[in-house]
């Protein structure tokens, strides 16, 4: 039961996430045979529910690959029913205060250190012996997303019991620029890349980990310069527009060639 992903910090390496929004079993198992350390399933944008997302952690079972989810939002039943079906990790939105933050902490703990309600369902049958040493092993990540995130960013960095933060730059950009600039990943304007250096920073003095969501392998690795020691690399939906938009578009070139 121990969380493979603080073996890949503690040789001083950084975790290759990828991301799942595509509510597919056959779909998360492909993603897993691939190489990446931990995939994140999806629930607050992913075009799934709770019910397929408990089918995609039964798919990575046996993978090797650490299972995190992305809850719809601090919500301690969204939290929970994540542990209980045995996502090793959790990624939770919209966090703007140090006490938001120490709320959602308090919903991946049992007690006494938070107040995780028991019932492993389905966590208990994958790992056997789950308890409270788990407590130890989930992680929680929250994300900053707005102007007041990033005002109260010392403070919930040093949130007790918060493993890291998660950096979705769509979100930051909208949240922070008051809609002068459009969302979207891999930020090049200096302001952004400014806030998202801020954040890496502001882990680091904590002493928690800093994850971000990066569109391009090349993005990704900037980011880990930067002090990212979990990067997601891309995801389902983008790995199969793109692979598909290139066969396509080598498929219409040799058409043209022998038009």
């Amino acid at each position: 039961m121990r969380n493979a992903l603080k073996d890949i910090w503690a040789a001083g390496q950084p975790v290759a996430n990828g991301w799942l929004g595509i509510g597919s079993p056959f779909g998360a198992e492909i993603m897993a045979a691939q190489g990446f350390d931990s995939l994140t399933i999806d629930i607050q944008h992913g075009a799934f529910d709770y019910a397929a997302a408990l089918s995609m952690l039964q798919a990575l079972r046996g993978s090797g690959v650490v299972p995190i989810v992305r809850v719809p939002w601090r919500d301690p039943g969204h939290v929970m029913k994540a542990l209980d079906a045995g996502a090793m990790g959790v990624i939770c939105p919209m966090v703007n205060t140090a006490d938001e933050a120490a709320e959602f902490v308090s919903y991946m703990r049992y007690p006494p250190r938070g107040q995780r309600s028991f019932g492993p369902m389905r966590a208990s049958v994958a790992m056997g012996g789950y308890g409270q040493e788990m407590d130890d092993e989930v992680l929680a990540f929250a994300m900053i997303e707005t102007a007041e995130g990033m005002r109260n960013l010392d403070a919930i960095v040093a949130t007790p019991g918060l493993d890291g933060i998660y950096v979705g730059p769509a979100d930051l950009t909208l949240g922070t620029q008051g809609g002068r600039l459009p969302p979207g990943f891999d930020r090049e304007e200096p302001e952004m890349i400014g806030q998202i250096r801020d954040i890496a920073a502001a882990c680091g003095r904590a002493g928690i980990h800093a994850g971000i969501h990066c569109g391009s392998p090349a993005y990704a690795w900037r980011a880990v310069e930067w002090g990212y020691d979990l990067v997601t690399v891309s995801s389902d939906t983008s790995l199969l527009a793109s692979s598909a938009a290139e066969s396509v578009s080598a498929f219409r070139d040799l058409a043209g060639d022998t038009g």
